[in-house]
């Protein structure tokens, strides 16, 4: 296996989340730095460079990566998390934070593996606020057609009810009619 399908592998291997291991880098890189590694990971990996089935995927996820920790404000949330998992690491563990079972391979892999917990729970969340929210939109869309829809069967009838006045005003002009010939009928019969 060449360099390229062994550096396609492992960034297809690497959870998606997080970006920093998607460019198999530490949290506190300088953005210049992810720049330059960015460009030579993308020219080792290019689909048009190297002849790997999945070379494009890997391309797209390297490329989402290095985008995602060039933007601050994406950076900082990632940032955050990776914080956020040191601490729950400490604080699970009872350690202090200067102690040396920080700095070791063994913590640097339970930290990654809290710190893809923490991912996909915050991904979680995220998909039923955007669930909840489609659902909402979906409600109030539902709801402005049924009340269009009223409106338009109100104004149906309401047409209707005016193009049949003249009938109803003939038919009672009729019905009258006939009363008033029969009671001047009887009025000369009772006579």
């Amino acid at each position: 296996m060449s360099g390229e399908d062994t550096e396609i592998e492992r960034i297809l291997a690497a959870f998606k989340l997080d970006h920093y291991s998607v460019l198999g880098v530490q949290p506190g890189i300088a953005t210049a730095d992810v720049n330059k590694l960015y460009r030579k990971k993308s020219l080792l990996i290019h689909p048009d460079k190297t002849t790997h089935p999945r070379a494009v995927e890997a391309f797209d996820l390297l490329k989402k990566a290095s985008g995602s920790l060039q933007n601050d404000k994406e950076r900082k949330q990632l940032d955050q998390i990776w914080t956020d998992a040191r601490k729950v690491l400490i604080r699970e563990n009872k350690w202090a934070e200067d102690d040396d079972r920080l700095r070791g391979d063994e913590f640097l892999v339970s930290w990654r593996a809290k710190v893809r917990e923490l991912l996909i729970e915050e991904e979680f969340i995220r998909r039923v606020e955007l669930k909840k929210q489609q659902n909402e939109e979906l409600k109030k869309r539902k709801e402005k057609e049924a009340e269009i829809e009223q409106r338009q069967e109100e104004k149906r009838l309401k047409d209707s009810w005016e193009s049949r006045r003249e009938e109803r005003v003939s038919s009672w002009r009729k019905f009258t009619d006939k009363n008033e010939k029969k009671k001047k009928k009887r009025k000369g019969v009772l006579v």
